[in-house]
């Protein structure tokens, strides 16, 4: 059902540098994520890309998303090894009102999300804050070993949508021209740089955050219109901008042959009218000639994203609307096949397959650990991921995915991914590393790990219902959550449980996407089940379920209890109070009002 508040309340600036601080001091994590999937770039060959004449220090990265819409998130995404950050889109409309649950990665991947579920001014707050932290974690010593003394660069790049009336609006343009020049934000939060990291509070944070664009046109947005905000974009901000299209472009049958024949998903239903009501291919090939001409008269640089996700009839009933959007493997077979339809019909236009054409591809359809060598190899920059990040793993996923990229780059003697794409060319007997590649992909022999019987198998599951204390410590609950909501405690001795760890939601970092429940093996939703941690009085106030708000004094942390959540106060106290306790030190600072 809607959200009744606000879905989410973001930290300060002080408290998340605050919680990098503690938990290093307390357990060597960064939000949860152990120093054993940070990514040190300086190890192995070189994976640095160009995108938009900007070098970022490796070709993958948080789709615009979940995974990108709150300083958190991106933090955690830099120290796993991302280094292109696609921002979450924000759109005019910043007052959504979406079903819950949104995420469904049972298997495949589907959501109901969209756009921003922060304010605008927030949306900026956040990704300044981000900025800012990883300016800071870059030169703190402390992640030298574990990161390298050079990171490499890093982009944020922005994603802005749905219509030029939205985009146009002061309020869009504010955020935009904000981004391009962030000084005005960056001293605002500068006196939040305390604490441990007070000696940073002087550090040179570039003030232009971002001057790329990915316009995210959802489904059905006319071709006109695409066009316009894309000159908009260009002439009125002077961003370089990437247009992202959509799968139906590639149309209903072959979609249809694809999804139902090839790969086997016959349950899954694909409306004709969705496909009729979108960009259409001819149109399409017009429109990506049209804007990198205009582009290109206007001195700025253009490039298409591949793709959206593909709109489809909601039949399994585990999120509201009637309509949801599918994602990951079968979504990586359609989008790769338009990315050969339209390599096929513009030759030597698209920066890819050796060729140095002037419109740069970006990719997001399905990437994973096994996958990324092949999309690299094709000459794909940046390769974004989200549904890969909503598994059992979550962010820490990114570090063994570049790994494996590495690995088949030491095999084959190639020092960096030009190499690496040339050498993948030599393989594909002629034809071409994107035809060759798609051949694989549309091959029984070949394509197993895209297909419904290939990602049949359901999550692990237990017969026992699940309960506040106790659990089976799989630790999915903190891995999948995009928002970091989740964090855990050893089990102390005096607390009389089960289960190596306890589990405990930050409520406030928490929108109820659903993704915990679909992995937790135990009967029930851990995001209601386990202790419901709130800083600001407010939040607190609003909760109905069991809830608790946590005063943090000088010698430790008290909690005030709701009606729901009373019989609880003492054990959550033992943990809070605990060896590693809560994610924030003990402090003179009050709830936060």
């Amino acid at each position: 059902m809607p959200e009744t508040h606000e879905p989410l309340t973001p930290f300060g600036l002080s408290d998340l540098l605050d919680r990098i601080d503690y938990e290093w001091e307390s357990r060597r994590r960064v939000f949860d994520l152990p120093i054993a999937r940070f990514f040190n770039v300086s190890e192995g060959p070189d994976l640095s890309i160009d995108f938009l004449g900007r070098p970022a220090a490796t070709p993958v990265g948080p789709a615009a998303g979940p995974h990108s819409q709150m300083a958190q998130n991106i933090v955690l995404s830099w120290l796993g090894g991302g280094r292109l950050m696609e921002l979450k889109t924000v759109q005019i409309m910043d007052e959504l009102e979406i079903g819950r649950p949104c995420i469904d990665m049972e298997t495949i991947g589907y959501n109901i999300e969209w756009s921003q579920e922060l304010k605008i001014p927030q949306s900026l707050e956040e990704y300044v804050k981000a900025w800012m932290i990883l300016g800071i974690l870059q030169e703190w010593g402390e992640l030298a070993p574990y990161i390298g003394t050079d990171p490499g660069p890093c982009i944020f790049d922005l994603s802005v949508g749905y219509d030029l009336e939205g985009i146009s609006t002061p309020q869009v343009a504010w955020f935009i021209d904000s981004m391009m020049d962030a000084s005005e934000e960056i001293e605002r939060l500068r006196p939040q740089i305390d604490g441990a990291f007070a000696g940073y509070r002087d550090l040179e944070f570039p003030s232009r955050i971002a001057d790329t664009v990915t316009l995210s046109t959802f489904h059905g947005c006319p071709p006109d219109e695409i066009e316009s905000i894309t000159k908009h974009l260009i002439t009125r901000h002077g961003l370089d901008v990437i247009v992202k299209l959509n799968p139906t472009l590639l149309g209903f049958e072959r979609v249809e042959e694809i999804v139902h024949q090839t790969l086997g998903y016959g349950f899954t239903v694909l409306r004709r009218e969705d496909f009729d009501n979108d960009l259409q291919f001819d149109r399409g090939l017009e429109l990506i000639g049209e804007l990198e001409g205009f582009a290109a008269d206007h001195g700025r640089r253009f490039g298409i994203k591949l793709t959206n996700t593909l709109v489809v009839e909601n039949t399994k009933g585990f999120m509201p609307d009637q309509t949801m959007y599918l994602s990951g493997p079968p979504l990586h077979v359609v989008s790769t096949t338009l990315l050969g339809e339209l390599h096929k019909a513009l030759p030597g236009r698209l920066r890819i397959d050796g060729q140095d054409g002037p419109v740069q591809v970006s990719f997001s359809a399905g990437i994973t650990k096994e996958n990324l060598p092949d999309a690299a190899a094709l000459g794909l920059a940046p390769l974004t991921i989200c549904s890969d990040l909503l598994k059992p793993g979550g962010y820490g996923r990114l570090k063994p995915m570049l790994k494996a990229l590495q690995k088949v780059m030491v095999g084959a003697g190639a020092a960096s991914l030009s190499d690496w794409q040339a050498h993948r060319g030599t393989l594909s007997n002629g034809q071409g590393a994107v035809a060759a590649y798609i051949a694989q992909l549309h091959d029984p022999a070949t394509n197993g790990r895209y297909t419904l019987e290939g990602n049949s198998k359901l999550p692990r599951a237990v017969d026992n219902d699940l309960q506040m204390w106790g659990c089976v410590a799989c630790n999915f609950c903190v891995t999948v959550c995009p928002n970091d909501a989740f964090f855990r405690i050893p089990t102390p001795p005096e607390l009389d449980a089960v289960g190596l760890q306890q589990y405990l939601v930050l409520a406030e970092l928490c929108n109820e996407c659903g993704n915990c429940m679909v992995f937790c093996p135990e009967v029930g939703d851990p995001a209601v089940i386990k202790p419901r941690l709130y800083m600001t009085e407010h939040r607190f106030q609003e909760e109905t379920e069991q809830a608790f708000l946590v005063h943090q004094d000088p010698d430790g942390y008290w909690v005030q209890p709701n009606s729901a959540g009373a019989e609880w106060t003492g054990d959550l106290l033992l943990l809070l109070n605990g060896a590693e306790g809560f994610v924030l030190p003990p402090s003179d600072k009050q709830a936060r009002k």
